[in-house]
């Protein structure tokens, strides 16, 4: 892993001074930029036939006029981590559609340790190769470092390496249920959450198990007796699949037992014995035998093969003999026996299970419901003493839990305002209001929350969803994100015009809080504010191009300082071709 380091460390050297001392603070950073996303690969996707687009570390804005297509590199991305697609992606005309991306990691032990537990091979030399297809007449193939895979495993290792923020972000500030868990990942109390969700786990599988002990305990005496009479019936004909097999067997066997042995009789005497087959096969073998020394080795070849058939026609005589004996063996006494076996496990397997295994598991069930009938009490009793035991350890979580939630929220509410100033808001007030839950032991783990927020002076804040404008909406969720990335350890971050409803002065403090976002990690993001792609560090064109019959999509980068990046503002601030426009492109770009 050292290498890696050194490597991003001498391109660096490479443009300073010789007398450059590397700094602490520098490496740190190196150190802190886990994964790159280097290339991805798109062939027939939407409108896309084949593209190949080199990324760099940092902030890139993706750009491009309305329609153009913007999203499809989104939409690869999207694949790769795991995403559910229909077919409909798949290029008009083209039979599969395939996605392909490369990284690289300075530190892979997480990303390593994943793939182990899934038995996939693991990152050489830092770099995992990514690969799906969509194909329309069969079923889509996964492939991570080139070997098969699932789409679930691939959206498990997704949820390591990308966090998509699409244009429904907003709308889920209107949802408790995620204020709570964006509140619960800054307060980053995961561990005492996990423990009191299995606790309530098990306490709820406790009830359900009382539950049913109350409904065994208050059995009849007659459904009990009914009970002990089924198990007896159970008990007198359950077997193993083998045992079951050769009873089938017989069972056919024994129904036409007369008919086959007279059958098998017939079939041996006439292959064996006085004027049979065998006896004109041996006089043949014996005419062979004296013509093959003079023929040479075809005669000998043919000697020998006749050899056999007389040897494979003896034992197939011997079979059949065999088989008369045996179906003569049935007996009208014996024939009956078996037939009473196989009507008694017919009539189980109709109640119970068409196999061994499934009428032993109903044998285990009610053997449960009578055991559970003779000692109701002592088994309540124990029930109860784990029901208890679970709400005597969940209490104290769920008092630790809240205790982190209220200390959270209070640095989330000044991280939050400071970043709502830095997005154009003069006075805003932002809280997070927790308070217990109205039951003790739910899913909010004992409290709950609830985010407020005013844009202006003197007005009380209000809950998120009483809040009129979208791009203060927008603003906000921006915001809390911003706050929550800085902890997250998700290394490609994806906008999809988070900067929607906004613009101006509003969306250059959106650019420069992407850009200050990108430290250490990938951001991407779809923009159509030239203030926002002014910010970035990397530039993606999107064009779409039609003719009289196709219509296609590219992707290319764009020079960081170059005409190409200028007229591309200028054509989001209104006009690639007027000067002014171009000329505030250029000041853009300097800022």
């Amino acid at each position: 892993m050292k290498h890696l380091y050194y490597h991003y460390a001498r391109k660096f050297l490479q443009k300073v001074p010789v007398f450059f001392v590397v700094s602490i603070e520098f490496l740190a950073f190196l150190k802190g930029f886990t994964i790159m996303l280097e290339y991805l690969q798109i062939s027939n996707l939407a409108l896309v036939e084949s593209a190949r687009v080199e990324m760099s570390d940092g902030f890139t804005a993706i750009t491009g006029e309305t329609g153009a297509g913007k999203s499809v590199m989104l939409g690869a991305l999207g694949l790769l981590a795991g995403n559910r697609k229909g077919k409909e992606i798949i290029r008009q005309g083209a039979d599969s559609c395939r996605v392909e991306a490369s990284f690289r990691f300075l530190d892979f032990a997480k990303i390593n340790l994943f793939l182990e537990s899934v038995g996939l091979p693991l990152c050489e030399d830092g770099v995992m190769v990514l690969a799906r297809t969509v194909d329309r007449n069969k079923a889509g193939r996964c492939f991570i470092n080139g070997s098969p895979t699932t789409q679930a495993v691939l959206a498990k290792l997704g949820g390591l390496w990308i966090d998509f923020h699409g244009p429904g972000e907003p709308q889920k500030l209107f949802d408790t249920a995620s204020q709570l868990d964006m509140l619960d990942a800054f307060a980053a109390i995961g561990a005492d959450k996990d423990e009191y969700l299995e606790l309530l786990r098990l306490r709820s599988d406790s009830i359900a198990r009382l539950k049913k002990v109350d409904a065994l305990a208050s059995l009849s005496a007659d459904e009990a007796e009914f009970l002990k009479a089924q198990l007896e019936k159970i008990d007198s004909c359950l077997c193993s699949e083998e045992e079951l097999s050769e009873l089938e067997a017989d069972f056919k066997l024994s129904r036409a037992a007369a008919a086959l042995s007279e059958a098998s009789l017939q079939i041996s005497g006439a292959l064996s014995g006085e004027g049979s087959a065998e006896e004109y096969i041996s006089r043949a073998v014996r005419t062979a035998s004296e013509v093959s020394q003079e023929g040479g080795a075809e005669f000998q070849s043919l000697e020998s093969r006749l050899r056999g058939a007389a040897i494979e026609l003896a034992d197939i005589a011997e079979e059949y003999a065999s088989l008369a004996e045996k179906s003569a063996s049935f007996t009208p006494e014996r024939a009956a026996q078996i037939e009473s076996r196989m009507s008694a496990w017919l009539e189980v397997s109709r109640k119970y299970g068409r196999t061994p295994a499934e009428v032993a598991k109903a044998r285990e069930e009610i053997s449960e419901k009578l055991a559970a009938r003779s000692d109701a009490e002592n088994l309540k009793a124990q029930i109860s003493a784990r029901i208890s035991e679970a709400e005597s350890k969940m209490l104290p979580l769920a008092k630790n839990i809240c205790a982190r939630r209220k200390a959270a929220a209070s640095k989330l509410e000044a991280s939050v305002v400071k970043m709502l100033c830095a997005l154009g808001f003069k006075k805003p007030r932002f809280s997070v209001a927790v308070y217990p839950s109205l039951s003790e032991f739910s899913t909010q783990c004992g409290s709950s929350c609830e985010f407020m927020f005013s844009a202006n002076a003197g007005q009380n804040p209000l809950p998120l969803a009483k809040i009129a404008s979208s791009g203060e909406l927008a603003r906000v969720m921006l915001s809390i994100k911003a706050t929550l990335a800085s902890l997250d350890g998700t290394p490609i971050l994806v906008f999809d015009e988070v900067d929607a409803n906004v613009g101006g002065e509003i969306g250059a403090s959106v650019g420069r809080e992407l850009k200050k976002l990108s430290k250490g990690r990938q951001v991407l993001c779809v923009t159509h504010l030239p203030q926002v792609a002014a910010c970035a560090k990397n530039h993606l064109l999107v064009e779409k191009t039609q003719s009289e019959s196709d219509t296609m999509v590219s992707i290319r980068k764009l020079e960081p300082s170059g005409a190409e990046r200028v007229g591309e503002l200028a054509r989001m601030l209104g006009d690639r071709n007027s000067p002014s426009a171009r000329e505030h492109a250029k000041k853009l770009l300097e800022l």
